[in-house]
């Protein structure tokens, strides 16, 4: 088993003060399963890499740093997988909302059944956010069972997930709908990439697990409560649309 861990960033200055890093090489760095920590940085204007390149990567070996033009996490995410030197590729959010010390329960899952997919899940509660996000939370699962079904599938959005690479990279060679999403613009939470690829992978075979994970509100600027609904809503017409035209 060979393991890119892979960490998508933009503009992570205070999260890099919290120690977020420190606490990924330390769990990788001993850990044979992780051959290296990908950072693919989505066009950071702060002093992100700066940080990155005066202390993190002479600090950890494992330590590699992608910079990319900003395009959005979902790019820095196609970007960092085709990138990625692993069989599997273990994608966690910067933030660490989810510990990285979960991973290990993805990973077993990931062992014991060779699933190609397995996926975090918070649960619909999540005592520490925001009611705006709790609803919206609860209201992306209900339209997803409607109009998807996913079966055993609770939360596509957690940002911690295990995929095998050459099944991920067939999956995103057909996306459709997230091809038609514009670059450059700061990522969102619309529910578009996550979704996609999850019903892509559900509809060529690919056997998709998810695990209950530990999981932490993190409050951030880049969330907006009605801007990110209205565009999860088309995006999911979109998807359903081609879904019935037999597009996947």
């Amino acid at each position: 088993m060979s393991i890119t861990l892979l960490v998508p960033i933009f503009n992570e200055s205070t999260n890099l003060q919290k120690g977020v890093l420190d606490k990924i090489g330390n769990f990788t760095k001993d850990d044979d399963r992780f051959i290296e920590v990908l950072i693919a940085d989505d066009g950071s204007t702060d002093d992100t890499c700066d940080i990155l390149k005066k202390h993190y990567l002479p600090q950890f070996p494992k330590f590699r740093l992608l910079t990319l033009p900003h395009g959005g996490k979902a790019n820095t995410v196609i970007a960092g997988m085709r990138e990625a030197r692993g069989e599997l590729v273990f994608m966690t959010d910067a933030d660490l909302a989810t510990p990285i010390e979960e991973a290990n329960k993805l990973i077993t899952v990931q062992k014991e059944s060779g699933a190609h997919v397995v996926i975090g899940s918070r649960g619909i509660r999540r005592p520490d956010a925001p009611m705006t996000r709790t609803i919206l939370a609860l209201g992306m699962v209900i339209l997803r069972s409607v109009m998807f079904g996913l079966p055993g599938i609770k939360d596509t959005q957690c940002g911690f997930k295990l995929f095998e690479k050459k099944s991920a990279i067939e999956v995103i060679d057909s996306l459709l709908v997230f091809k038609r999403k514009s670059v450059g613009k700061e990522a969102s939470v619309s529910a578009i990439f996550d979704l996609e690829f999850l019903v892509i992978a559900h509809k060529k075979g690919k056997v998709i697990k998810e695990v209950r994970v530990i999981w932490r509100h993190v409050e951030t600027k880049r969330v907006s409560f009605i801007k990110d609904m209205i565009e999860s809503l088309i995006d999911m017409a979109r998807l359903k649309w081609y879904d019935v035209r037999g597009r996947y």
